[in-house]
């Protein structure tokens, strides 16, 4: 019994260097090895390493298999990690050595794309935007044509009587008589001047035709009496080759008379149309108007309320100014043939009022009309004469009578008249020639306002200077003159 307290504290000394000798290679592999005390991954979950078996030693399970646990039996040392040894993934990642080169973060991609490059594909996208709204809107426009062109037509109308409902109004009469009386004088005005052209043309139908004739005749002796040697068999042939064209496209003449009767008819369907649309503007037009701003977003529609008025001046003034240019052209170019006894003066004058809605190109028209007319029934000496006619009214009309009467109401430049009249007559023909200037005009009135309303409004938003900043703004005083109120000095 005197020898158990000796083996005892012996067996007591060995546990506690065994313990001693395990703290050292936990905290050696500690160093080497980055996982906490009991052996697991810092990042990884308890449940996610099996658990381990009683009497498996690869777990480390001491119960049955650890030598330590033995009195007098030294436990087996794990051996070293070699620093060469591969890291287990998701555990560490080895910095780079000192020698390699930064490698530079990659940009954002919207940053590396050029300013004047991003500019233009954000225009790009809205002008392509633009373009297919514009088509869509043109193709629709084609469909209804007869429609569109006829509310136009009484848009220009309306323009034009609009002042006399007006100052009926102020002498009294209703809204209802003034507008009914106003249309109906202005209907039976225009039918009559229609009647009468027709009626003139009928009239001299024969006695033109025999004027034609003789014409023909004596351009023909013209011709052969010409220093360009020109042979009468040679005005033969012409005109042979002429009569032969004629008969063998006798069928594609008849499809374009009949085309013709389709044109009449449509046109009377397009007459009556702009005739009940020009009473009901008349009558309820600023109805329309207060209906149409319903459709404008509210964030917009006080500048297209401001703008409407200030087209439909521009409208009314080119109307106006037209109409007049236009009579007074037709009536000192009437007078001319008139005095120069071309025939059909009367219905050649009502051409030229007519043509004279379409800038620039109308005139050309009709003025070859005249010197076309007086050429094959008075002769080369007469045509002439009208030319002269009809070359001193027009430079009078561009030069006198138009800066005089539009003035400043209509200020579109020369080229957008050209061009405005050339693409309406692609698009429409006769009639979209002729609505093409009041249209560009409106327009550029339209945008006009628009711009300075947009300003105007990004003004009234800026907040005011104060302090230092309305000190730096504020304008400096011309020498020797007294400084600024609130200066300080």
């Amino acid at each position: 019994m005197a020898r158990v307290p000796g083996w005892l504290g012996r067996l007591g000394e060995s546990l506690s260097r065994v313990g001693e000798r395990l703290d050292a290679r936990r905290a050696e592999a500690e160093r080497e090895d980055p996982l906490d005390p009991q052996g697991n991954d810092p990042g990884e979950r308890p449940g996610d390493r099996p658990q381990p078996r009683p009497g498996d030693k690869s777990t480390g399970d001491t119960s049955t298999g650890d030598a330590s646990a033995r009195p007098g039996v030294a436990p087996e040392t794990p051996p070293p990690l070699p620093e060469t040894a591969a890291v287990e993934p998701g555990l560490s990642v080895p910095a780079p050595p000192a020698y390699a080169p930064a490698v530079a973060a990659r940009p954002d991609p919207v940053a590396a794309i050029p300013w004047g490059m991003r500019v233009a594909a954000e225009a790009s996208w809205r002008l392509l935007v633009f373009a297919g709204t514009l088509w869509v809107l043109m193709k629709v426009i084609s469909s209804v044509q007869l429609v569109v062109l006829a509310f136009v037509a009484a848009l220009l109308v309306t323009a034009l009587l609009q002042p006399t409902v007006a100052m009926l109004r102020r002498k009294g009469l209703p809204r209802g008589l003034a507008t009914a009386v106003t249309a109906i004088s202005g209907f039976v005005v225009m039918g009559l001047v229609g009647w009468f052209v027709v009626w003139q043309v009928m009239d001299n139908v024969d006695n033109l035709s025999d004027q034609v004739r003789d014409g023909i005749e004596e351009l023909k002796r013209a011709l052969l009496n010409s220093p360009f040697h020109v042979t009468e068999q040679q005005i033969n042939g012409i005109a042979k080759n002429l009569s032969d064209s004629i008969g063998a496209n006798a069928e594609q003449i008849t499809q374009v008379g009949l085309q013709g009767v389709t044109v009449v008819v449509e046109a009377l369907t397009g007459i009556l149309l702009a005739m009940f649309s020009t009473l009901f503007l008349l009558h309820d037009g600023k109805k329309v108007w207060e209906w149409t701003l319903k459709l404008v977003p509210a964030q917009a529609r006080p500048g297209v309320a401001g703008a409407g008025p200030r087209a439909w001046r521009t409208l009314t003034a080119y109307v106006r100014g037209t109409v007049l240019v236009a009579l007074i052209d037709a009536v000192f170019i009437g007078l001319g043939l008139y005095f120069l006894d071309v025939p059909m003066a009367v219905p050649l004058a009502v051409f030229i009022f007519l043509f004279a809605f379409i800038p620039l190109v109308g005139a050309v028209i009709s003025g070859a009309l005249a010197v076309v007319v007086a050429l094959v029934t008075n002769g080369l000496f007469t045509a002439l004469m009208v030319l002269v006619v009809v070359l001193a009214v027009q430079q009078i009309e561009g030069h006198v009578l138009q800066p005089f009467i539009l003035g400043r109401a209509v200020r579109v430049h020369p080229l957008a008249v050209v061009l405005a009249v050339a693409a309406g007559g692609l698009t429409a023909g006769i009639g979209g020639a002729v609505v093409a200037v009041p249209l560009v005009a409106v327009c550029n009135t339209v945008v006009g306002y628009l711009r300075a309303y947009s300003t105007e409004q990004a003004l009234r938003s800026t907040p005011e200077p104060r302090g230092a900043t309305a000190f730096e703004v504020a304008p400096t005083p011309a020498p020797g003159s007294s400084s600024p109120k609130g200066d300080g000095r």
